[in-house]
């Protein structure tokens, strides 16, 4: 193999790939077969069926138990736009992390406390073991789950105060600039990181992925006077959505 060229089974790939795109291999259309694909690219067995793999690790194709493997179906990404959106009557945590007026869904959550790990301690300036409240949210639109969320607190903060639970209390829900300001601490700057990576089977089973998926993850940290008050990852998978941010200039 000369500089540049590509593998074999790369290039196989590559050429379904682009009939997949184009439509030529529409949805729910079987994949030729290993042996089809095989005479049709005049190749080994072991090439064919890495070319397949590296379609299926791409989310284009999946395997259907005893009947083959199919194109899927290819979602139209939908955006989720992020700006620090704040609503003048306060909001949902589903309102304030789609930043969006006609956002609409539900979330579920549970509550409980544990002890910060080191990374988690580090994120929020605090010790390994320190006790935080740990919060996960699934998020759904029109039913569908579209985002989770886990997030910590250090019960520093928030420990015996009427917002230690997220959920719960007298803005509970409200989201943590609302609830932060309920005991006097004013949050002033948010940072967020954003990254991706395959998801882990448990996140792609909530979100109705398959293994191989990829996810986005926002590393999101509220402070209050330079304080870590509350951190999060959020996980969005990738094929289905985008992540859309409007920053203001000053």
């Amino acid at each position: 193999m000369t500089f540049g060229e590509q593998p074999a089974y790369l290039r196989v790939a590559g050429d379904l790939r682009k009939k997949i795109v184009s439509g030529s291999l529409p949805p729910h259309t079987r994949l030729p077969s290993q042996a089809r694909i095989r005479e049709e690219y005049g190749v080994s067995d072991t090439v064919a069926l890495e070319a397949r793999k590296v379609l299926m690790a791409e989310g284009l194709v999946e395997g259907r138990s005893g009947s083959g493997t199919y194109v899927r179906e290819r979602p139209v990404p939908r955006r989720i736009a992020r700006s620090g959106f704040r609503p003048p009557s306060g909001a949902s945590p589903f309102r304030q992390e789609q930043a969006d007026t006609a956002a609409r869904g539900t979330w579920e959550s549970r509550s409980e406390q544990t002890e910060a790990s080191a990374a988690i301690a580090e994120r929020l300036a605090v010790k390994a073991g320190d006790r935080v409240m740990c919060t996960k949210y699934v998020f759904r639109d029109a039913g569908e789950a579209m985002m989770l969320s886990t997030s910590w607190e250090p019960l520093a903060v928030t420990g015996r105060t009427p917002v230690m639970l997220p959920e719960e209390g007298p803005v509970g829900g409200m989201g943590v600039v609302e609830r932060m300001a309920a005991i006097d601490l004013v949050v002033d700057n948010v940072t967020e990181e954003v990254g991706a990576r395959p998801g882990l089977a448990e996140e792609l089973q909530a979100l109705g992925g398959v293994p191989g998926h990829v996810v986005i993850v926002i590393q999101r940290t509220y402070y209050a006077s330079g304080r870590p008050v509350e951190t999060a990852d959020l996980v969005v998978p990738a094929d289905r959505y985008r992540v859309a941010y409007h920053l203001p200039v000053k």
